[in-house]
């Protein structure tokens, strides 16, 4: 859980940053955001690296669904008096709720892109002027629906919490236990989450409103 977690936590970062391009006039982001998706299609180590990532991320959910199963079989019946709060926070107590709205997420995304583009389902996709699928226009379509919006930055919420807790708890789990870096850890957790959670829930309504 700990070393797929830390891996996806950096592909969220190398996303969010490609996505950024978006933000940019639709004169600069079509061509450009068309090239960089060529680019990471027609790479050899890309293509390596991305079945690395589809491989994380069933591990992910899979040791996920192990560990939330086996944790209500260690205790089937609620506690009589469960004070939890006073030493751990709800988000730890709810990681696979968040696991699971992330999930849905993650079904939701990959069936409006991924499927579309790398399998060719649903409605075809065209070329820009420079001769590269316009997987601009794809996400700029997917955007101009207020409900896919909508869905998207709500979706970044539990997102944000699941990272938040998901982060500092890798890092304990691979032996990080120095009591001043942990301190540390937790507000560079917050901060990281805070940025993946607000830059991927702004760029829907930016993309909207162009």
């Amino acid at each position: 859980m700990a070393l797929t977690g830390l891996f996806l936590c950096l592909f969220l970062m190398v996303h969010l940053s490609a996505n950024s391009i978006l933000l940019l006039p639709e004169s600069t982001a079509r061509a450009l955001y068309n090239s960089y998706s060529t680019t990471l299609r027609e790479s050899l180590l890309v293509k390596i690296v991305a079945y690395v990532l589809y491989l994380s991320i069933l591990l992910h959910v899979g040791y996920g669904l192990l560990i939330t199963l086996a944790n209500q079989r260690a205790k089937p019946k609620k506690y009589a008096v469960n004070t939890f709060g006073e030493n751990s926070s709800w988000t730890s107590q709810n990681m696979g709720l968040l696991g699971t709205m992330v999930l849905l997420f993650l079904v939701v995304h990959l069936a409006n892109f991924w499927a579309r583009i790398k399998l060719g389902m649903g409605a075809g996709v065209g070329m820009d002027a420079q001769g590269h699928v316009d997987v601009y226009e794809v996400t700029y379509s997917l955007f101009q629906n207020l409900y896919f919006v909508v869905f998207y930055t709500l979706l970044m919420v539990p997102l944000g919490l699941h990272l938040h807790h998901g982060l500092k708890s890798a890092f304990m789990t691979l032996g990080f236990y120095h009591k001043k870096g942990l301190r540390v850890l937790a507000k560079v957790s917050l901060v990281y989450a805070a940025i993946m959670a607000i830059g991927f829930g702004i760029i829907p309504f930016i993309v909207y409103l162009k």
